[in-house]
C-alpha cells in the first residue's frame, strides 16, 4: 500500500542576487531553510556586492524573468511569494504578469527602493509602475520609513501617529496589508505596525546595538512569506518573522564576515 506524503511548504522569491550572500536572493534561501520551507528563486538582477556596498547591477532581461517564472510555478506547488528589488519598470510589469498568470494569492512585497546610504535605487517610472501594477497584487507589503515617503512622495514618519496615518495611506494603493517598519527611527524600542481592514497591530522589539544588519529587510518579509507558506494567518506568520529576525540580528555578532556591515545570522538556531 503507498503512503500519501504530505505537500511540502514551498516558497519563491524573486529579487536580486547579493554575491556577499547577506541579502537579496541568498539571504531569503536561507530564510526560508531555516523556517521549514523550500525555496525557490527567480533571479531579477545581478549584483556584484558585499558588506562594503555594492559595485556593480546587471538586470536580468524581462524575457528570460517570465521564463524563470515559467519554469517555476508550472512544476512547483508554490504556496507563498516574496518579491525584493526590481529595479526597472519592464522587470516590474514581467513579474506582476507572472503572478496573475500563474494565480498568486499570497505574496509579500518588500518594496526596496532606497540604499542605505539613503540613495534612491529605483527611478520614478519604475516607482510609479511598482504602485500600479505589483503593489495592488500585494498580500501585504512590508517599506520602512524611507520607501513609505517614497512610496507616498512625502517626508519619512517621525512618530507612531505619522507611522500609522502613512500605512493607513498606503493600504488605499490595493495591498491587502501594510507593515510598516520603524527600524529607521529613534527610541530603545524599534516599532513596526500591521495596518489592514481589521486594524492595527504594534509589534514593538528591542532595538539592537550591531552593525551587522545587512540583509534585515529581506530576511524579514521572506520569513514572513515562509510563515505563509506553512499555512500560518497572516498576522501570526508576521508576529513569528518578526521574532525570528529579531533572534537573527542579536545573534549577528557571533558571525565575522566581511569588513562592513554584516549579515544576521539566518541559522542562529542551529550554529
Amino acid at each position: 500500500m503507498s503512503t500519501q506524503t504530505a505537500q511540502t511548504p514551498i516558497a519563491v522569491t524573486i529579487a536580486g542576487s547579493d554575491s556577499g550572500g547577506g541579502a537579496g536572493i541568498q539571504a531569503d534561501l536561507k530564510a526560508f531553510s531555516a523556517l521549514k520551507v523550500y525555496g525557490a528563486s527567480v533571479i531579477a538582477a545581478l549584483t556584484a556586492q558585499n558588506t562594503m556596498g555594492v559595485t556593480a547591477i546587471h538586470d536580468v532581461p524581462a524575457d528570460f524573468i517570465t521564463a524563470q517564472i515559467d519554469a517555476v510555478f508550472s512544476d512547483l506547488t508554490v504556496s507563498a511569494v516574496k518579491i525584493g528589488m526590481l529595479s526597472r519598470p519592464e522587470t516590474i510589469k514581467a513579474v506582476a504578469d507572472g503572478l496573475t498568470r500563474w494565480h498568486q494569492r499570497a505574496v509579500v512585497l518588500d518594496p526596496v527602493m532606497v540604499a542605505a546610504s539613503g540613495d534612491r535605487l529605483l527611478s520614478e517610472d519604475a516607482v510609479t509602475t511598482l504602485r500600479e501594477k505589483l503593489i495592488p497584487l500585494a498580500t501585504i507589503i512590508t517599506p520602512n520609513l524611507p520607501e513609505a515617503a517614497v512610496l507616498l512622495n512625502t517626508n519619512p514618519a517621525e512618530t507612531e501617529a505619522e507611522m500609522l496615518a502613512q500605512a493607513q495611506a498606503l493600504l488605499q494603493l490595493g495591498s491587502g496589508a501594510v507593515l510598516i517598519k520603524g527600524g529607521h527611527a529613534q527610541g530603545e524600542e524599534s516599532i513596526d505596525l500591521l495596518v489592514d481592514a481589521s486594524g492595527v497591530t504594534r509589534l514593538p522589539a528591542p532595538r539592537i546595538a550591531t552593525r551587522n544588519t545587512h540583509g534585515t529587510g529581506c530576511t524579514l518579509s521572506a520569513a514572513i512569506a515562509a510563515g505563509l507558506a506553512r499555512g500560518l494567518p497572516q498576522t501570526e506568520a508576521v508576529k513569528a518573522a518578526k521574532t525570528y529576525i529579531s533572534q537573527a540580528i542579536a545573534a549577528s555578532d557571533h558571525l565575522n564576515i566581511g569588513h562592513g556591515h554584516g549579515p544576521v545570522h539566518h541559522f542562529h538556531a542551529w550554529w
